[in-house]
């Protein structure tokens, strides 16, 4: 494989950068990534990797453009207003490299298309928007021995993690179980630039792991939150060899309200801390310290006394995360406790 001259100064800059060079390129170039979702993440996704000069792309996508998209979904104009996302992205994508091979599928990945989408691209990049399709993308890049790259999108926080990548942790390490009720974005609402932010450095990740430089999220959870520019990096541990053995193998402690209840009125010795955003905490808590998940790390190892800790959130996803990190560096009793579950 080679690059004419119109590719070469196509991308100049980027093969300027010795991390990347000439080598790097033809990397990029031989490259195939499926993008699953050409929404809010999907858009800033497909932008700057056709832009970085990736070979082939598909874009999966069932749905059609709507107005309420255009406040984050950059790729689309008041013009595209009902036509397909996946087929209107690439004829735009088109336009801005027409050396990429790109293909729309505008369709929803299911059980019965997962296995035939998936095995024909080398990365796979998950910017769908429900728990039901991401587990179905990993458990299929788990069949197929196939990385992906994971990012999501909640108000003003996002999450990204690179999984099943060289042995490393899959998605349901992470998350072994979805909540039955968990919120999206038409209903708790989303911040438009924050998926410009986490689109992006989900398309870093990608470039980053095909050319092989940097450090990437393999084992590792980036969450962002964009009301106070922080950021924090957590550890995950390696999946299990098989996705039921990660299943079998987290035993949560989830606290019953009733329980909690009777311990504080026994005045038991408690340390309630509640994970969610200040904002979250300022809205609605049973009281408690509030420490945002992102802020959690040095604060709870210089805790002494309390023979209980309980990590609270809305639904136990981020209290959940919070065990993970916790547990191994602290003494105490550690319990969960879901807001959802109090009357």
């Amino acid at each position: 494989m080679s690059m004419n001259s119109n590719e070469l100064k196509t991308y100049e800059r980027q093969i300027a950068l010795s991390e990347i060079g000439i080598d790097g390129q033809l990397k990029l170039k031989a490259a195939s990534i499926l993008v699953i979702g050409a929404g809010g993440l999907g858009c800033p996704v497909l932008l700057y990797l056709v832009a970085a000069g990736i070979g082939k792309i598909g874009v999966v996508d069932d749905d059609t453009v709507d107005v309420s998209n255009l406040h984050r979904q950059i790729l689309f104009h008041t013009a595209d207003l009902g036509n397909s996302k996946s087929e209107t992205a690439v004829k735009k994508l088109q336009l801005l490299n027409p050396n990429a091979v790109l293909k729309a599928y505008h369709l929803r990945v299911i059980q019965n298309n997962a296995k035939e989408l998936l095995e024909a691209y080398d990365l796979i990049i998950d910017g769908s928007d429900n728990f039901s399709t991401r587990y179905l993308i990993n458990d299929t890049c788990m069949l197929l021995n196939k990385p992906f790259i994971s990012g999501s999108i909640f108000k003003f926080e996002g999450q990204i993690s690179i999984f099943n990548y060289q042995g490393g942790p899959d998605y349901r390490s992470l998350y072994p179980e979805a909540p039955v009720d968990a919120p999206n974005c038409g209903e708790s609402g989303v911040l438009g630039t924050l998926p410009g932010t986490i689109g992006t450095l989900m398309a870093n990740e990608a470039i980053k792991l095909i050319c092989g430089f940097g450090d990437i999220l393999s084992g590792k959870l980036l969450i962002y939150n964009a009301l106070d520019n922080s950021s924090v990096i957590l550890n995950l541990a390696k999946a299990a060899a098989k996705t039921e053995q990660v299943k079998a193998s987290e035993d949560y402690p989830v606290l019953d309200p009733k329980v909690f209840n009777e311990w504080k009125n026994n005045n038991e010795d408690l340390y309630l801390i509640d994970v969610r955003e200040a904002y979250e905490f300022e809205e609605y808590n049973i009281g408690g310290t509030n420490i945002p998940l992102h802020n959690l790390g040095s604060p709870i190892e210089t805790i002494t006394g309390q023979t209980k800790i309980i990590l609270c959130c809305t639904s136990g996803l981020r209290s959940k995360i919070a065990y993970r990190l916790l547990k191994d560096k602290i003494s105490q009793e550690i319990y969960l406790l879901n807001l959802n579950d109090f009357d």
